[in-house]
Formats: structure tokens, C-alpha cells, sequence
């Protein structure tokens, strides 16, 4: 059977065993040099009963699941790489509810699952937008419920937290969001940030631009410093929009994929897991199909799947029950930002 090109195809394709198990395997090891995810030795033999692997160099065993995102899971790959296609190829996302009900388990399994894919899906580049004929766009947005809607009760508290008049009810409870587009590599990058403030946002912009790049923001006061070190043009959008080549509505359209994902598909996204949904839309965002790179579905699952090895999320992590996790002050107190 030829690989898969739709979603069909890929179930039917990866419900064999032993053609996931393949699958699976070429992908992490393309040259056909299994090694050993603890030790590093290419030296060890294949147990075929059970589809594993004794390591001569360390004495222990592993499988195709070890060090990657897999790891310690009791699903089949068959249900993981229906997951992988389903996240990395549906525009507006899959909620945790939908993809337990399509691959047959439950929804708390199927949520830990989506994260753990979320964990491979991050932008790990780390190279530096920008450049003598590039230009990119600098903006921030705020994610989360609008106050009109609060309850009373809830407002108050939140004015409480944030500061009376801090940053007004329009941004009551939301959380800030900053992104970067690199118009030349057509490429996005974003995080959440405590604050919209000069200091944050400069370093944010220092360390993933290059010096003396073009930077078109809006009239964000917090953006005056960037002339020191940029080419650095703003648009009024009091006046207007686009001023010729400066705007910054490649960004907003991003801001206006990952709020349709998040208030059609999510719901209700805690600020502590925000990042990862973050780094979902990114990926998406980054991998789509252009004249230039025509990528098809089958490209995209290939491409995510070649990045699960080498990363771990365990769910004491995730949930921020992790001593070592480092996570928003709110994690774990069961607050919720309908969108």
C-alpha cells in the first residue's frame, strides 16, 4: 500500500501494526542505524516477539517509543499517529472531546495526548528573523474572556489581582501575547508575556531579530527604543491601517487564526497551558501550503513526526504538579478564560 494522503488512508494505513511499527521506525532512524535513546550504542539486537531492542551497551531494552514524546504511553501507534495527522492538519485544531471519541478513548487521555503532540509541534529554529532585504512585523494582542460578560463577583476579583484601572475592564483577566512575522521567510513566532511593557518587549524583539533589520509596528509607545538598533517604521492606526509597506496585518491575521481556534474549537484555555496552544498555530501557520512550498498533508505529518524524538512531557509537568516545572501562578487553581 502506498503511503497516505489523506486521513482515510492514514487510518487504514497505520491500523496494520507491524506498517506503523516500520513507519515509525524509518522516521527516527531514516539511515537505518537503530541506536540506543540512553547510551547512544549503534550495537544491539531486535526481539522480534516483542518489537524491541537489547542494547549491548547499556544492558537494557527499549522500543521505538523511548525518548520521544511516546514514551510510557500505553496507546498503539495507531491511535498516536491518527492524533499527529488529525492536530497538524485540521485548520481550526481538534478538541481533546472530538479526538477521543474518533480514535476510541477517553477525553482526559485523549487531552494529555494533544499536549504531548503540542510538545514536538514547538519552534526550536533559533536562528534570528530579519535581515538586509527582509521586513517583520512586530505586534501583541490579549487572549482571553471579555469583562462585559464577567460576573460581578469575578471582576472584582480580577480587579483585585491585576490593580484597580491597571489596564482598563477591556483587558481584564486576558493574557498578553507577542508575535513576530518575517515577511521574506513567511514565518511566525510568538509567546505569552506578563506584560506589555518596554523592557519585555524589546528583548523579546533583540533576541529573535537581527540588528539593523526593518521593524513595522503600530503606535505602541513601548516600541520607541527599537530606533537604536532597527529600522524602525510605525503605523498610525488611528489614521491608518497600511502606510505603504508598513503594517502590521500579516500578524493580525494570525491573531485572527489562533482566536478562531481557540473560541471555536478549545473553549476554555487556562493561561499556564496557553504557550502550547500557541505553538500549535505556529506550526500550522508555518507549514502551510504555499505556491512556493506546495506541502501536502502527508509532508506535514512526515515533518512532526521526524520531531517527537529527543522531547518528554510527563502529565505531574503539564498540570504544573512538577516541583521542577516552571508555570504560571495560577496553574493549578482551576481558573478558566472562556474565549
Amino acid at each position: 500500500m502506498k503511503k497516505p494522503v489523506t486521513l482515510s488512508q492514514a487510518i487504514a494505513y497505520f491500523a496494520d501494526a507491524e506498517r506503523a511499527f516500520d513507519y515509525a521506525k524509518w522516521l527516527r532512524w531514516p539511515d537505518g542505524k537503530v541506536a540506543c535513546p540512553r547510551c547512544g550504542s549503534e550495537s544491539n539486537s531486535f526481539v522480534k516477539t516483542r518489537s524491541l531492542w537489547f542494547c549491548n551497551g547499556c544492558k537494557k531494552q527499549f522500543t521505538v517509543k523511548v525518548g520521544t514524546i511516546f514514551e510510557d504511553s500505553p496507546m498503539g501507534l495507531d491511535k498516536w499517529m491518527t492524533a499527529v495527522w488529525m492536530i497538524c492538519n485540521c485548520k481550526n485544531g481538534i478538541s481533546s472531546y472530538e479526538l477521543g471519541k474518533a480514535i476510541g478513548v477517553r477525553q482526559n487521555s485523549a487531552w494529555f495526548m494533544l499536549h504531548r503532540i503540542r510538545e514536538a509541534m514547538k519552534d526550536e529554529d533559533g536562528f534570528q528573523f530579519g535581515g538586509p532585504t527582509s521586513e517583520v512585523e512586530s505586534d501583541e494582542t490579549f487572549v482571553g474572556g471579555r469583562g462585559k460578560f464577567m460576573h460581578k463577583d469575578k471582576k472584582e476579583r480580577l480587579r483585585k489581582i491585576e490593580g484597580k484601572g491597571n489596564r482598563g475592564d477591556i483587558y481584564m483577566g486576558k493574557t498578553a501575547v507577542h508575535g513576530m512575522l518575517d515577511r521574506e521567510l513567511r514565518k511566525v513566532r510568538c509567546s505569552v508575556i506578563p506584560y506589555v511593557r518596554r523592557d519585555v518587549l524589546q528583548s523579546a524583539i533583540l533576541k529573535n531579530v537581527e540588528r539593523g533589520s526593518k521593524v513595522y509596528t503600530d503606535e505602541n509607545p513601548s516600541y520607541d527604543v527599537l530606533t537604536k538598533d532597527f529600522m524602525h517604521e510605525i503605523v498610525h492606526h488611528a489614521e491608518r491601517y497600511v502606510n505603504g509597506r508598513v503594517h502590521t496585518n500579516g500578524l493580525e491575521n494570525f491573531w485572527c487564526l489562533l482566536k478562531r481556534s481557540l473560541k471555536g474549537t478549545y473553549v476554555a484555555v487556562e493561561p499556564f497551558h496557553l504557550d502550547h496552544y500557541l505553538d500549535e498555530q505556529v506550526f500550522r501557520y508555518n507549514n502551510r501550503a504555499t505556491k512556493d512550498n506546495p506541502l501536502t498533508d502527508s509532508d506535514r505529518f512526515a515533518y512532526l513526526m521526524a520531531k517527537v524524538a529527543g522531547k518528554r512531557l510527563t502529565y505531574a509537568t503539564l498540570t504544573g504538579k512538577d516541583a521542577d516545572a516552571l508555570h504560571h501562578e495560577t496553574a493549578g487553581t482551576g481558573q478558566e478564560e472562556p474565549f
